[in-house]
Formats: structure tokens, C-alpha cells, sequence
């Protein structure tokens, strides 16, 4: 039988490009606030009551949770801790502002980081949103909050994520981390299960 795992914030990419889930043992079912993308469950990660509690083997997203207000990051983390079954887990990845924060002290605010596909990324862009897609009209690319690896660390801490490992890449200006619902028995095996999904 397939694992299920939730694509929250998917936007139009499949679980095809995802290292860890772009294989024939998971079951994807994408969820998105975006009706345009035609998600399979339109919703937003601070109100998941349309997920049954314990119905997922594992969450994946990325760069959803800054667009979320401060205060509205531990509301969406419980969501996904109660979607969750009991060996469940999140792989989640969003900017590392630490670095960003680098660029903007050297004065480059708007220099080009690095390309995306959506074209040159600014420090800009980073902190508050791709400019491009909000002058288009789409405001739900506006970024409300930002993390470091320690407040992301603390955030799944408090959402009751009991054993979690992360990852800074400064050189991507990006975060990411596998945080597990349960206690793991070994710090090793766990670390070695992150990096099957790790970029």
C-alpha cells in the first residue's frame, strides 16, 4: 500500500521534482489556497479541518510558511502536526533570512542573488515577496514573516514536532528541515532519513 503525503502550497509543480517523494511508493494529493493551480484540496494551512487528524504519512512544502503572519506560523504548524499519523513527518523548506540579511548589510538590497525560473531573485524579493508575481496581482506571493534555522528549529518545537534536524544552505539563501510528530530512537538513523529527502 502507498504512503500518502500532503504537497501543501504545491502552486503547479507535482511531486515529481520532490527528492524523496518522486518515487512509486508515495502517493501525492495536492493542497493549495490557489484555485488556479487545481490542487485537489483548496485550502490554507491555518484551517485544514477538511484533512481527517492522523490521514497523512508525511507533509511536504516549500516556501509556503512565510507567507504566513508571525503569529499564524504555530496555528499552521499544529495543522500539519495533527494531519499527521503518530510516525509522521514534515519536509519543509523557506528562506534562510540570515543570509539575506548578509546581502542587504552589504548594501545589495537589489542586486540579483541568484536566477529562479521566474528570472533573477533579489534580497528584496526574498524578504518580502517576488516582486513580479505581486505586480501581476498575485498577493498571495507577499511574505508576512521570515526565519532563521533556530526560530524555524523553535517554531516545530513548539507545534510539538519532538525530534526535528535542519539544514542552512547560505549559499541558496534557503532553510530546510524534517521534523518528525514522534520521538526518534536514534539521532543517526534519523539524520540519515533526512537526507534521503534533503536537496
Amino acid at each position: 500500500m502507498k504512503k500518502k503525503f500532503l504537497h501543501v502550497g504545491c502552486g503547479p509543480q507535482t511531486k515529481k521534482n520532490l527528492r524523496g517523494f518522486d518515487c512509486e511508493d508515495w502517493r501525492e494529493i495536492r493542497f493549495d489556497i490557489n484555485e488556479q493551480v487545481n490542487p485537489d484540496i483548496v485550502g490554507t494551512m491555518t484551517d485544514m479541518s477538511m484533512v481527517k487528524s492522523g490521514s497523512f504519512d508525511a507533509i511536504y512544502s516549500s516556501h509556503n510558511l512565510e507567507h504566513l503572519f508571525a503569529h499564524e506560523v504555530t496555528i499552521a504548524l499544529k495543522e500539519f502536526n495533527r494531519i499527521l499519523s503518530e510516525d509522521g513527518f514534515v519536509v519543509l523548506t523557506c528562506p534562510d533570512l540570515q543570509s539575506v540579511c548578509e546581502a542587504v548589510v552589504k548594501d545589495e538590497l537589489l542586486e540579483p542573488l541568484y536566477n529562479s525560473p521566474a528570472g533573477p531573485i533579489s534580497a528584496i524579493d526574498i524578504l518580502y515577496g517576488h516582486r513580479g508575481y505581486i505586480s501581476q496581482g498575485n498577493t498571495y506571493m507577499a511574505h508576512k514573516c521570515g526565519f532563521t534555522r533556530k526560530v524555524l528549529d523553535a517554531a516545530f518545537g513548539q507545534a510539538g514536532f519532538r525530534s526535528r534536524l535542519t539544514l542552512r544552505r547560505p549559499e541558496v539563501f534557503d532553510l530546510w528541515i524534517v521534523a518528525f510528530k514522534s520521538e526518534q530512537s536514534s539521532e543517526e538513523r534519523a539524520r540519515k532519513f533526512a537526507l534521503s529527502f534533503f536537496p
